[in-house]
């Protein structure tokens, strides 16, 4: 199936998008191989079908972001706005965009019902983050992918033990995701951001090295997981948007 995308040859709509086996062919195609060699042919030879990337535009965004703008600037990009975005973070997001040369940022929402059944105050955070990320975070990211046939992530296996272990490619569902930065460590990161003059998001300075909505929102200790400041005092360490959709599984997300 890798093949027939790369020829551009139409898929029938019956079909699975992908399956465990391209995910593996694509692995073994670009292991060793340069991450913007990988995104410049993935993308320009359509190797994906419709790909968007989904950016958080958090401490790290900026070094995916201009990788994917190098290669192809009109990628879709999906920031989901939850209306709990430090603005900070609505800043920097503007701020990528324009000086990244961006030009097709879609912002989601969530569904203004969803919100007025089950979060009406807006508190469902402080006493149901995985709530609160189902309906702000998973239920719009799902629809915006519906018909798209893979995702380009931000994820790196120093992040976290849950992101230890990830492949450059895997299946969600019949969907690729597609995480470019898996094997690059924070060295790397940083290096990329002097290298290219990229501006950094202004909270990681203040010791933010994980940006996510404010209220779930901690500073980090030198030395620690830099995502334990996520829904710190829960045993919660993903929104949701990155869990498998397995063969079976019932209708995601579930609140």
């Amino acid at each position: 199936m890798v093949e027939a995308a790369a020829r551009k040859i139409d898929r029938i709509d019956t079909a699975p998008r992908f399956t465990a086996a391209d995910a593996h062919r694509l692995n073994n195609m670009f292991r060793g191989r340069d991450t913007q060699d990988m995104l410049n042919t993935a993308l320009r030879e359509s190797m994906l079908g419709d790909v968007a990337v989904v950016s958080s535009f958090g401490a790290e965004s900026a070094v995916l972001l201009h990788l994917v703008a190098k290669a192809d600037p009109a990628t879709p990009v999906l920031f989901l706005d939850t209306e709990k975005h430090f603005p900070e973070t609505l800043e920097y997001r503007d701020l990528l965009v324009e000086r990244l040369g961006l030009t097709n940022l879609q912002i989601l929402r969530p569904d203004a019902a969803e919100l007025a059944a089950r979060d009406e105050n807006g508190l469902r955070w402080s006493y149901d983050p995985d709530g609160c990320c189902g309906i702000r975070k998973v239920a719009p990211l799902e629809k915006a992918l519906a018909p798209l046939d893979a995702s380009i992530t931000g994820r790196k296996a120093f992040q976290s033990s849950t992101r230890a272990a990830l492949p450059r490619f895997e299946l969600d569902g019949d969907r690729l995701k597609v995480n470019p930065l898996i094997d690059w460590v924070k060295a790397d990161i940083d290096a990329y951001f002097e290298a290219h003059d990229l501006p950094r998001h202004p909270l990681e300075a203040q010791g933010y090295p994980s940006i996510g909505c404010a209220p779930c929102t901690s500073k980090v200790k030198p030395g620690e997981d830099p995502r334990s400041g996520r829904w710190s005092g829960w045993d919660k360490t993903e929104c949701g948007i990155h869990t498998p959709v397995k063969d079976g599984d019932p209708e995601q997300p579930v609140f």
